[in-house]
């Protein structure tokens, strides 16, 4: 492919977003320009306070778990308070979070301001997912999915970057700057998005039109929307489990921390070069092709990691297999959720989504460090590979019939309004529709 062909390429995908979009993109490139938090962390706690090892990763899995209650409480909030107050809100209390980790150090103090961010960082994300189905044209939905996951993965890039190099300034300084660009990315969100919760709708005569009230446990009940959810919390336990398992196998053959920090960078260099490629590639594909196609990808390149031996470049290799699985799975899972959520539901259904890759984040380093303790790294990576086949399996067989794409671009019964045909498929408005979520990379990008 040629220069003026990927220009081109890169041109289509960038084109014709409305410009509230835009600002929304901005304000998650800034936001993760500065996520530092997270980062270093472990680092934080273990070289600089001196906690243990165990300590450090039970801090991490509280960040999960204030995910797991965050994701739903965003959810409601931005169904009934609105998408704008919700993001203002919940950055707002992110950032306070973050400085405030630049001040307490007893380890309970710690433990529970993490825990707390959990909840504002999770929370924030239906409303982001939910404004952009609101404000995006239906046949774009996918496409700025994977724009805004793009700006994500950019920021974190830079945030990596700049926050090694700016270490020698010190953690908490580090926890400062990230509380910083969180309220500039509350400003930018409050001067420049308008809101975009969907106002009641209305009969012939004016009167409002009464909808059906919808709450966590209806939304549960959308058995095509469940089995999303399920399908969803299997792939995202096999996306996990590198971020923990992947450092302990290489350092059980005898690989040094450095290299395992080039390896897992390429997952950042992959997607950050080339996410707009394999969106052009991806779209106007089967959304049930694509969750399929991501979770081979995801066991394939998790599964492999058992046959890189001791070699760099083989781990490498696995990595790129499961980032480009990471690239098409992502952005076509959010707008899966917006495609099957009702209008006035879009945030339930969202916080409802985020809740798998939360739970994930909170199970999957626990188990996967049990795993590689126990039966070693080999049965780990024999496990995510069988997960992500199942996945795939579920995929094809369970929601073929719900997520039917329409070639003609139709999609009057569903689209990023939600509702369903008249034999209960959802149907989509040009099968690039469907894709997309910006919830990242379990505890640490989402």
């Amino acid at each position: 492919m040629s220069i003026d062909s990927l220009r081109r390429s890169a041109r289509a995908t960038v084109s014709g977003l409305p410009q509230g979009f835009w600002w929304l993109w901005l304000s998650t490139l800034v936001n993760r320009t500065g996520a530092f938090v997270l980062t270093f962390l472990s680092l934080y706690l273990t070289v600089e306070l001196g906690h243990s090892a165990w300590f450090a990763g039970l801090v991490v899995a509280l960040h999960g778990l204030g995910g797991v209650a965050g994701s739903p409480l965003g959810g409601t909030l931005t169904d009934r308070w609105g998408r704008r107050p919700t993001m203002v809100t919940m950055h707002l209390a992110a950032a306070a979070c973050a400085a405030a980790l630049a001040v307490v150090t007893s380890a309970w103090a710690i433990a529970t301001v993490v825990l707390l961010m959990g909840v504002a960082m999770q929370a924030v994300r239906p409303s982001i997912n939910a404004t952009i189905a609101d404000m995006v044209p239906a046949h774009d939905v996918r496409r700025a999915y994977a724009l805004n996951y793009w700006a994500l993965n950019l920021g974190f890039a830079i945030a990596s970057i700049g926050g090694g190099a700016a270490i020698f300034l010190g953690y908490r300084t580090l926890f400062v700057v990230d509380a910083v660009a969180t309220v500039l990315c509350a400003v930018i969100v409050f001067l420049r998005l308008p809101e975009t919760r969907p106002e009641a709708r209305t009969d012939k005569a004016g009167e409002p039109v009464v909808e059906a009230r919808v709450s966590m446990v209806t939304v549960l009940r959308d058995a095509p929307f469940r089995t999303l959810v399920l399908l969803n919390l299997l792939v995202c336990l096999v996306f996990t489990a590198p971020w923990i398992g992947l450092p302990l196998t290489m350092a059980d053959q005898g690989l040094s921390p450095s290299s395992y920090g080039v390896v897992i960078a390429v997952n950042g260099v992959v997607i950050v070069g080339f996410q707009l490629l394999v969106n052009r590639l991806t779209d106007k594909r089967s959304p049930v092709l694509l969750l399929s196609l991501s979770s081979l990808l995801f066991a394939v390149g998790t599964g492999a990691t058992a046959l890189a031996g001791s070699s760099v470049v083989a781990f490498a290799a696995t990595v790129v297999v499961w980032t480009v699985g990471e690239m098409i799975h992502v952005p076509t899972n959010a707008a899966a959720t917006a495609l099957l959520a009702p209008e006035h539901a879009r945030g339930r259904y969202q916080g409802v989504m985020g809740m798998s890759w939360a739970v994930a984040g909170f199970v999957a380093p626990i188990g996967a460090g049990a795993i590689v303790d126990g039966p070693g790294p080999n049965v780990l990576w024999a496990a995510t590979f069988a997960i992500g086949i199942l996945a795939a399996v579920g995929y094809t067989l369970r929601l073929r019939k719900a997520l039917v794409d329409d070639s003609d671009g139709g999609g009057s019964s569903g689209s990023a309004g939600g509702g369903g045909s008249s034999d209960g498929a959802v149907v989509v408005g040009g099968v690039g529709d469907i894709a997309g979520d910006t919830t990242g990379k379990a505890a640490v990008t989402a």
